[in-house]
């Protein structure tokens, strides 16, 4: 019988990739502030545990200035490969990778550009560059997602978004319990929990990984609003309303912790900005959450700090890196140890 494993990502990992930012048309002022995020970032991500166990950080780059730069920043921690892509979302242009058997699988789902709104020569390849480079068996699915719209308890359950796979723009044919056989057969969960929306003014229609993540089995961290004027006030309750009621795929009820949301993010043209503390990554001993200067982001931290006992919580600014839509879990795509 085939063994699929998925688990979850405080377990080791051993490899992490990232698309380091690189199109300047795409970036304009913002592409070396960005770069210098995530120069920080990625540092925090690679201290290694308290007993030596290290991550092993795979950096693309698409141009000379990219790879100048991330060789600058990184260069002696980093392997630093050459590679075609549109921009730096590597959770969602790269693959899922799992292990079935004893071997490594990256599971490739189609990729259309968020819906059809951003689609840029390279990212609907780089994902099997990424497999390359892991030494990982491709296995394509014929669904439209992205890693950012699945989150894994690593014993069998999956949440995401009704918005994003069952919007018109991903899977306009398939109904509900027909995504779900997709799932479950390609990556071998067997519960789907299904959140109804994501953050307004989320170009990707609500990744999970913005609204919901997992601490461990049983237990799930979202946000509740930073204040009266918090913008995503009113979809943060109703996600955590949602959750509330939610039986896990080994019958548990949900634990449900919340944590402060960043509020209002000004980037200084006065737009609405899907900003969020949940989409922190997580290394050998850093669990490393993006910040954005605003007055709740210490409380968030403190709020996580109980929730990972074997990690310490640590904040990076992804003020830049948010201008393109994300943060540092959008940015890197992770390989499960053995």
């Amino acid at each position: 019988m085939n063994t699929i494993q998925l688990p979850h990502e405080t377990a080791p990992v051993r490899r992490m990739f990232t698309c380091w930012p690189s199109a300047a048309d795409l970036w304009e002022e913002d592409l070396e502030p960005a770069q210098a995020e995530f120069a920080d970032f990625l540092s925090k991500l690679l201290v290694p545990a308290a007993d030596g166990r290290e991550l092993e950080l795979v950096i693309l780059t698409a141009t000379e200035q990219a790879e100048a730069s991330a060789r600058a920043a990184l260069g002696l921690q980093a392997r630093i490969e050459p590679a075609d892509f549109g921009d730096v979302w590597a959770r969602d242009t790269g693959p899922v990778f799992l292990r079935e058997d004893g071997c490594d699988i990256a599971v490739r789902f189609r990729f259309n550009g968020w819906g059809g709104k951003y689609e840029l020569p390279g990212d609907d390849t780089v994902g099997a560059e990424m497999a390359r480079i892991a030494g990982a068996e491709i296995r394509t699915v014929d669904l439209v997602a992205e890693g950012g719209a699945l989150e894994f308890d690593g014993e069998g359950t999956l949440i995401s978004t009704r918005q994003c796979l069952l919007n018109p723009n991903r899977n306009p044919d398939l109904t509900e319990a027909e995504v779900e056989a997709r799932l479950k057969a390609a990556l071998g969960v067997e519960t789907i929990l299904w959140v109804d929306e994501g953050l307004l003014a989320d170009h990707t229609d609500g990744h999970i990984d913005n609204i919901v993540r997992f601490a461990r089995p049983g237990v799930v961290i979202c946000q509740a609003p930073a204040d009266r004027d918090d913008p995503q006030g009113d979809v943060l309750n109703a996600i955590a309303a949602q959750l509330e009621t939610m039986v896990d795929a080994r019958g548990r009820t949900l634990e449900v912790h919340r944590i402060p949301s960043p509020g209002a993010v000004d980037l200084g043209d006065g737009e609405l900005v899907p900003a969020s503390h949940m989409n922190w990554v997580i290394g050998p001993r850093h669990v490393v959450v993006p910040t954005y200067g605003t007055p709740s982001e210490t409380a968030a931290l403190d709020a996580l700090r109980p929730l990972f006992p074997d990690h310490e919580i640590v904040g990076s600014s992804a003020r830049a890196i948010l201008t393109g839509g994300g943060a540092f879990h959008c940015v890197t795509c992770h390989q499960p140890g053995e």
